[in-house]
């Protein structure tokens, strides 16, 4: 019975199951070969899918699973651009469908199923755990990042091992392992995140007071960068509710909002501050910030602007008060009321309505304001000194205005800046952990990450999976402590079975399905050069004719300015002669053309040199007309003379682009010079022509000997 069952379990993929704890095996159901696909979204609690109220309030979602999910979401559209090709490459070892792969790095551990492979593209899922894992699964991930090769034993003693060789007991304790890690540095594009602990940042007094400082500076920045500041200004409903703040001796003295010892123009004697008080700390930042805007506002220190900038400055350390239930010096309350006015939670007083006239006031002033404020208090500890210059501090804020994303975690904004790659990106969080409010600043800053890839049997995988399925499924056992979730590193068992679809497992994410293409991959596409088509193939050939045409005209047109050149030097060189002489010479050329009208001037097309396989021809042509040249103009003496040291090639060039024709030829000033050396001349150049014609010399050739 027992071979029978064992037969009929290797065959149908079936594996055994003791009946009730008893020796006695039976055949379990079969484990599944195929993936079935079902719609697998990862629910993440944030501002669209929460009522305001429960924001406000219970703040749902404040978990470090939740808000790390995002991160996994990353990592597998990175996943999607590189795993087809890096597979090609062979950076993942061996591959075939139904594969899983564990990637493991500093605080992400992930497994990714290989579903589908195809011609040119992989289907895969990935499946995210957590970042603070249980007892087990840090023992697992040690097992993986320890050395094996720091073993010298071999069975009870010490004998050492070869170098770049393991020893017997390593070798023996490896061949057990159900994984194997088939690389070790993997780079993934991803994000490090860089964690501080808020209650450090905000201990001391010092440290909230430069807090409030840049606050009540951002709150200026933003209010005079505002495109509406104009409006604003002129806005007689905002005049009239800040009348209190334009009288020199008012004092706002609420005890419970304002101290000495964070707000730098507190005035003790007063208990409060005054305008006065205001503008001895911050008169000369909004002169600043008011000069630098385009168009000119009243900066002094009795106009409007300082008015509005007085009373919104009131009024956002008002909301930070009230966000701390007036309990500013307990370090809890301010970091409450810190995290409730960066998620941009207001509680309106009745003496704060006067913003109500425009809620720009609110978003564009106050809740950025709160945030920078936040990203210059993590930046200043790098260098204290470096804000407290009004110009550097102002492009600092425009910087970081420009590049940096601060927002709440839940804000949609950040799922959207995280998945869009921008470089950098600030937060505060808030996590309740067993009952404890921890507050940390994270800063997340673009980079590339390095994983291991660790390769596990397949096999093995399906069987805890199905183990899984028939205790938690079948045998309803409920145990949070079982021992089938046990750390175990010679078949990594928490990290696979945490793995796994809820309930059986509780991976933080779990991504869909995913297709991962081979085009995605940028190093295989300048390898490949990409997919071969039509188009890519049309586009090859038009380029190449495009740049052989352009290399031809540019190789004909330096041989025609060459030419050009030394026909001029050539002429350059002749003495001149008297005008008389010249005005003759314009005479008798004239009537040379006029007896000759039989003869046709040369076509200019014709004599473009365009390539070297029709010199030979042109060499030719140019020589029997050359030779009608010579016989029919006597004007032309001087222009053989100057042609004497150049090719029948040359003169061709020069003929045409000069566009020296015949008929229409231009006077020479120089044909009435000696006849004995025009004749010389003449019959010089017969010869080399004749002597060219002959040997066919090519006109490069002996065009340098010539020279």
């Amino acid at each position: 019975m027992l071979f029978i069952q064992t037969v009929a379990t290797s065959v149908f993929s079936m594996p055994l199951s003791p009946f009730l704890g008893s020796v006695i095996f039976v055949t379990s159901y079969a484990r599944p070969i195929k993936f079935w696909e079902k719609k697998n979204s990862t629910v993440r609690l944030d501002n669209l899918n929460t009522r305001l109220q429960q924001q406000i309030e219970k703040d749902p979602g404040n978990d470090d699973n939740n808000l790390n999910s995002i991160f996994y979401e990353h990592l597998s559209r990175s996943l999607q651009h590189s795993l087809c090709g890096d597979l090609i490459l062979g950076r993942w070892g061996n591959y075939s469908a139904g594969d899983c792969f564990i990637l493991v790095s500093d605080y992400l551990n992930a497994l990714v199923h290989l579903v589908e492979i195809g011609n040119g593209f992989i289907t895969f899922q990935l499946r995210g755990l957590e970042f603070k894992g249980t007892y087990c699964h840090q023992r697992e991930v040690e097992a993986i990042t320890e050395g094996y090769d720091i073993n010298q034993g071999c069975c009870c003693f010490q004998p050492g091992h070869l170098p770049h060789i393991l020893s017997c007991n390593s070798a023996f304790n490896l061949r057990w392992l159900t994984w194997e890690v088939v690389r070790g540095q993997y780079i993934l594009e991803g994000y490090n995140v860089i964690y501080s602990n808020a209650s450090s940042l905000f201990q001391v007094f010092d440290l909230r007071k430069i807090l409030i400082r840049y606050y009540v500076k951002s709150i200026i920045y933003f209010a005079t960068s505002s495109p509406k500041l104009l409006h604003w200004l002129s806005d007689q409903s905002m005049q009239k509710a800040l009348q209190s703040f334009t009288k020199w001796d008012h004092v706002e003295n609420d005890h419970t909002m304002f101290n000495i010892n964070i707000d730098e123009d507190y005035i003790p004697c007063l208990q409060g501050i005054t305008r006065a008080s205001f503008c001895s700390v911050y008169l000369d930042w909004i002169q600043y910030c008011a000069k630098q805007k385009p168009k000119k506002v009243d900066f002094d220190e009795d106009s409007f602007l300082v008015t509005i900038s007085f009373g919104l400055c009131i009024l956002g350390r008002r909301l930070l008060a009230a966000a701390t239930h007036h309990l500013s010096f307990s370090l809890d309350s301010f970091l409450h009321g810190l995290h409730t006015l960066f998620k941009g939670h207001y509680r309106i007083s009745k003496e704060e309505e006067w913003v109500f006239a425009d809620m720009d006031l609110l978003h564009t002033v106050i809740s950025p304001a709160i945030r920078m404020s936040l990203k210059l208090h993590q930046s200043q500890f790098a260098c204290p000194e470096e804000y407290e210059d009004h110009p550097a501090l102002f492009d600092a804020i425009k910087v970081f205005e420009e590049k940096v994303v601060i927002c709440d975690e839940k804000d949609p904004a950040w799922r959207a800046a995280i998945l869009s790659n921008k470089e950098e990106l600030l937060t505060l969080r808030h996590v309740v952990d067993e009952g404890n409010d921890d507050y940390s600043v994270i800063m997340l800053q673009k980079s590339y990450l390095s994983f291991k890839v660790i390769k596990v049997n397949k096999e093995c995988v399906r069987g805890l999976w199905a183990g899984q399925q028939q205790e938690l499924i079948f045998l309803r056992n409920r145990d949070h402590e079982r021992g089938s979730i046990q750390n175990n590193k010679h078949v990594l068992r928490n990290l696979i079975n945490s793995s796994c679809d809820q309930p059986l497992g509780y991976p933080i994410y779990v991504s869909p399905i995913t297709i991962s293409y081979l085009g995605m991959h940028e190093q295989l596409n300048t390898l490949l050069a990409g997919p071969v088509d039509v188009g890519h193939i049309t586009t090859l050939f038009q380029t190449k004719w495009r740049v052989m045409r352009k290399e031809n005209n540019r190789s004909n047109d330096n041989v025609g300015n060459a030419e050009e050149s030394d026909c001029e030097r050539s002429l350059s060189s002749v003495p001149s002669y008297s005008e008389s002489n010249a005005s003759k010479s314009v005479r008798n050329s004239q009537n040379a053309c006029n007896e000759n009208q039989e003869v046709k001037c040369l076509d200019l097309k014709s004599l473009q040199p365009i390539g070297k396989r029709k010199l030979k021809s042109k060499s030719a042509h140019t020589h029997s007309s050359l030779n009608q040249i010579s016989a029919h103009s006597g004007a032309k003496e001087k222009r053989h003379a100057c042609c004497d040291a150049t090719t029948d090639y040359n003169i061709t060039k020069r003929l045409s682009s000069s566009q020296h024709c015949v008929p229409n030829c231009t006077p020479s000033p120089f044909s009435h010079a000696n006849k004995n050396i025009n004749e010389q001349t003449q019959r010089a150049t017969t010869v080399w022509l004749h002597f060219i014609h002959k040997f066919n010399i090519k006109p490069f050739v002996w065009k340098e000997r010539l020279f």
